[in-house]
Formats: C-alpha cells, structure tokens, sequence
C-alpha cells in the first residue's frame, strides 16, 4: 500500500472515529421519529364493498386497481349491502366500506372509531315495476308516483344487509303505509331480479348508483316501468340524507329515448367511511384515488362535483378532505409516492432534529483535530520527562538510547498534511532534548 493512500485512509478513520458519535445520535433520533411517526401505510388494506354485480363492487375494483400503482393492495370484502358494510367497520373486520346514508341509527362509537373520506356519489331509490301491475286506478298509462299506491303489490326491498329495507320503512311511515298491507320480500339482489323479469314480483327496489349493471339493464328492458317520485322535493325536506335528483330525458339512451321524460327519484349520498385508526396515507390515496374515479359528469352530477365533504353524517378525515379538496401534493406528483409520503411525513420531525444536530456537529471539527494531534502531544509528556530525569542524570546514555527510540517512533507517525508542521516541530524538540544531553555527556552519540 503506498504511503499516499495510507494517509489518505488513516485520515478517513479519524474523521469517522471523531463523527461517529454524532452519527450514532442522528440515525437513533431518525429511528425514534420514524417509529412515532410511523409514515409508511401497510401494504394491505380491507375494502367492504356489497354483492356481485352492484356498483360497490365495481368501485372496490377501481380503488384496488388506483391503489395497485403505489403498491397497496386492497383486498376487496363482499358483503350485503350498506347496512352489512357499517357493521364490518364497527367489529374492525374491514378498514374502510361503502355506507349509504340513512343506513341505520347511528351507533354511541360512531363519532369516535369512524370517520368519512367524502361523500362520492348520489345513490337513487330505484323503484321498478311491471306496467300491468300498476293499480287500474291510477291515470292512464298506469304509472306511480306515489309510494301509497304500492298496497297490496309483491314488493321486495332488498336484503337486509342493504340498508334498503330500513330505507323503505321509513320512506313507507312517512306515507303512512303499513307494511302489513304490502307482500314484501327481502331476497338478494340477482335472485329478486330474476323473480321479477319471470313475473313473480310486481316492484323491486334498488338503491344503487346508475353504474350498477342491474339497473342498466332493468332501465331498458320493455315493460319495465321506474316510478317517478312527484314529491321527491318534499321527501328532501323530511329526511336530511335524502337530495332530489333528476333523471334525465334522454339520458339513459338518446337514440331511444329512454327515459321518455325527465324522471324525479330521490337519492341519499353514498360515503366512503373508515375506522380512525387507517394509516392516513391511505386515507390520503383513497381520497385521491376517488378525485379520479367520481369526478367526472354522470347522470346525477356535473364535473368535479363529487367526491366532496357535504352531506356527511360523520366527521370527515383531515387528510380526506386535504386530498378532496387541493388534490394531490407537490412532492407527489413529482416523485414515488413512497419517497413523497416519508418527506411529507417526516419533514417535521427531520427540521427539529437538524436543528438539534447543527449546533452539535460543530464539535466534529474540534474532536477531529483533537484525535490528531494527540498522536504527537502524547510523546511531549515523555519528552519533557526525559529532560526532567538528563538534570540529574551523571550517565545520560540510557536517556539517549531512549530518546532515540522516540525519534524511531515519531518518524512513524502518520498525521494529514495539514498537522505536519506539528510533527515536524516534535521531532526538532527532540534533537534540541538530544543536544541537551549530549552537552551533559560528550560520550553519547547520535541517533542509532
């Protein structure tokens, strides 16, 4: 090894050395604050969506495909409906679920384990029947519009799970309709779709965004008929969770014409909930991910108008409404969303302990000179022990012998360029010792 590179790496060592207790200090400092802060999401989220073939389930595959380009999986969780997604929240068996408005009472724990990422869409009371099965008493062609008007009729509400059948009743005492004179039925969505195309029921009800394919097809199949609901401003007015919406003439296919006329439903608001225990960047990227996902014009809403945090029935999420509301932030549409999230995360807790590292990392520079010096002080002490014992020493050949050997020594020491005139100048002291002794003693001799 040439002595250049030598120099060069006994000076790296001495750098380290005198830095690494401060080294050790800032990465135990970053380590506490990352373990705090915990800024990085788990890799696996659970999404509570509702049965096959309804619009939950095509929005939990839209999530967990946005979500798939940051590395998230969201394991999608089937379930009955709305009613079924809030309880899987309340027992911790999803992290976050689809929860229509008016689902069910709200529970004493609601305002302290849940919390909503926005409203996402309007999801209207779809009610369709069969044209012969609309009472001869109504004005021809035999169409409803109002909900009393259903006695008597085989009507099912949807599954339990839903959140619809608790809809429907209160819709149904609002209208002083005693259930009891109604054939109601509480089948699955697919199955009750099939008895009503075989005939085997009057009405079914829906309470699903117009994605849902059930509701595509039922919207153009001839002698299906949706009820238009005349008061549909009124029943605004009466339950704070449900808004008029109009289905436009037209809309569903202009072409045909379908519908034939503006159609009057009414629609409670569809929310994102989660437990308030979710990662927050997850909450951040789910808000984000349903910027892209609702925010485009639909038949019920204009352009960027959802996802938004009005008309939620519990307190919506900071990071949610962050993200519904400035977008996505600087770092991360710029950078991985992994690097952005640690930076936004730990910028903070970096900024403090940078400034309680700064004015330490100014003893680095002391201490390194200190470890280097040190090399050559050390010999100074017994040098100026040396000349002590040469006073009163009457054979100094001893001295010299040993003054010799630290000359040996000291042309072995190895120090950065910049601290050689500090060995040059030990190395002079000991020749001025050396002459000393050889004035005291003319038989000593020079260095051997």
């Amino acid at each position: 090894m040439t002595k250049s590179i030598r120099f060069t790496l006994l000076s790296l060592r001495d750098l380290l050395v005198s830095a690494g207790p401060f080294v050790v200090l800032a990465v135990a400092l970053l380590a506490l604050a990352y373990w705090w802060l915990d800024p990085n999401p788990p890799k696996h989220v659970t999404l509570a969506t509702g049965p096959a073939q309804s619009a939950y389930e095509e929005f939990g595959k839209r999530y967990a495909k946005a979500l798939a380009k940051d590395g998230i999986t969201v394991d999608l969780l089937p379930s009955e409906g709305s009613a079924d997604n809030l309880r899987l929240l309340r027992e911790g068996k999803a992290d976050l679920g689809f929860v229509q408005g008016g689902t069910s009472e709200a529970s004493p724990t609601d305002e302290t384990e849940l919390e909503s990422l926005g409203s996402l869409f309007l999801e209207p009371v779809w009610l369709f029947y069969h044209a012969t099965a609309a009472p001869a008493t109504t004005a021809p062609p035999h169409t409803l519009e109002f909900l009393t008007q259903l006695q008597g009729l085989r009507v099912n509400v949807g599954t339990p799970g839903s959140g619809v059948p608790n809809l429907m009743n209160k819709l149904l005492d609002s209208n002083r309709v005693d259930p009891r004179t109604l054939a109601l039925s509480q089948l699955e969505q697919t199955p009750a779709t099939v008895a009503f195309l075989a005939g085997e029921l009057d009405a079914i009800v829906f309470a699903s965004a117009p994605e849902a394919p059930m509701v595509q097809m039922l919207l153009q199949t001839p002698g299906v008929k949706l009820m238009d609901f005349a008061q549909s401003e009124a029943y605004s007015r009466r339950f704070a969770f449900l808004s008029p919406a109009v289905l436009p003439r037209g809309v569903v296919d202009l072409a045909s014409n379908i519908p034939a006329q503006n159609m009057h439903l009414v629609a409670p608001t569809t929310t994102l909930l989660t437990r308030t225990s979710t990662h927050p960047a997850l909450l951040q990227l789910f808000a984000l991910a349903g910027n892209s996902i609702h925010g485009s014009a639909g038949w019920f809403k204009h352009a960027r108008e959802y996802p938004n945090v009005r008309n939620n029935e519990l307190p919506v999420a900071q990071e949610a409404e962050r993200s519904i509301q400035g977008g996505a932030p600087l770092l991360q549409r710029y950078l991985p969303f992994w690097v952005a999230n640690l930076v936004e995360r730990m910028w903070l807790a970096m900024g403090i302990i940078l400034a309680v590292l700064l004015p330490l990392s100014r003893v680095i520079p002391p201490l390194y000179a200190f470890r280097v010096r040190s090399r050559i002080f050390r010999w100074y002490a017994q040098l100026r022990e040396l000349e002590t014992r040469a006073e009163d020493a009457h054979d100094s050949s001893a001295l010299v012998a040993e003054l010799n050997q630290m000359d040996r020594h000291a042309e072995k020491i190895v120090v950065p360029l910049s601290y050689t005139d500090e060995l040059y100048a030990l190395r002079n002291n000991i020749q001025l010792v050396r002459k000393k002794l050889q004035r005291n003693d003319p038989r000593s001799t020079g260095p051997q």
